[in-house]
């Protein structure tokens, strides 16, 4: 099976580490929808404006022009593993690919859900949607966009297992103030959110050690304990 890309994300996250696990968490996160060529026809998007929130079905590494996906002869789309280790779960409880949402999956398919913030003509770009909430590194590809309905799409009473949000313990975030000058009002709104929800693996307790993550070209280093989190620099990335 071979899918065209008909669009391709933008934010200020190139990499997966510092972004929320799941769409939604970050009401800050703001990104654009930059449609391919082909698919900038203004009759794609008719009645688009009238949905608060849209699904994204994506790639999960950025690609290329064309995102393959090839069956081998025995069937199977290539190396996988029926069992994997959440890193969020503590990287030690094993379970079934299919009942996690780990991005290591037979397919490289993603879905998420965004806030629809706005749409926009442009004069090179075509019509770009603004969209929050989404939890989709710079440069993702889209395959397809569709309206959200709340009353099929969501099921607030469902079992959630160990993703329920009793499991997310949301963290204090210190920035200190020279750091805070250099990122706009929405980048450090979208910064303190995204380091309340703790980016660490499950795993990792060490008060010590110094994370990082790139953002809004700055490679942001922290440090955590058991409640906090401490941004110590933000250093521009060349």
């Amino acid at each position: 099976m071979e899918y065209q890309p008909i669009a391709y994300l933008h934010n200020d996250f190139p990499t997966k580490f510092g972004l929320p696990r799941q769409s939604g968490l970050s009401e800050h996160l703001i990104s654009r929808i930059i449609m391919e060529k082909e698919y900038r026809n203004p009759d794609a998007f008719r009645g688009i404006e009238e949905f608060d929130c849209l699904w994204l079905i994506w790639c999960f590494e950025p690609m290329g022009k064309r995102a393959s996906i090839e069956k081998s002869s025995s069937g199977n789309a290539g190396a996988w593993s029926p069992t994997v280790r959440p890193p969020k779960l503590g990287g030690n409880k094993r379970m079934g690919v299919f009942a996690t949402r780990s991005p290591n999956r037979p397919n490289p398919i993603g879905l998420t859900c965004v806030k629809l913030l706005r749409t926009e003509m442009t004069a090179d770009q075509g019509l770009v949607l603004t969209v929050a909430g989404a939890d989709l590194m710079d440069g993702t590809a889209i395959l397809d966009i569709k309206p959200y309905l709340p009353y099929a799409d969501s099921v607030p009473d469902a079992a959630t297992g160990d993703y329920g949000p009793e499991h997310q313990q949301i963290m204090e975030v210190t920035i200190p103030s020279d750091v805070a000058e250099l990122f706009s009002e929405e980048q450090l709104k979208t910064l303190r959110e995204v380091l309340s929800f703790d980016p660490r693996p499950g795993y990792q307790h060490d008060p010590d050690r110094v994370y990082g993550f790139v953002y809004g070209g700055y490679d942001v280093r922290f440090q955590a304990d058991d409640r906090t989190i401490t941004v110590i620099e933000a250093v521009p990335c060349e």
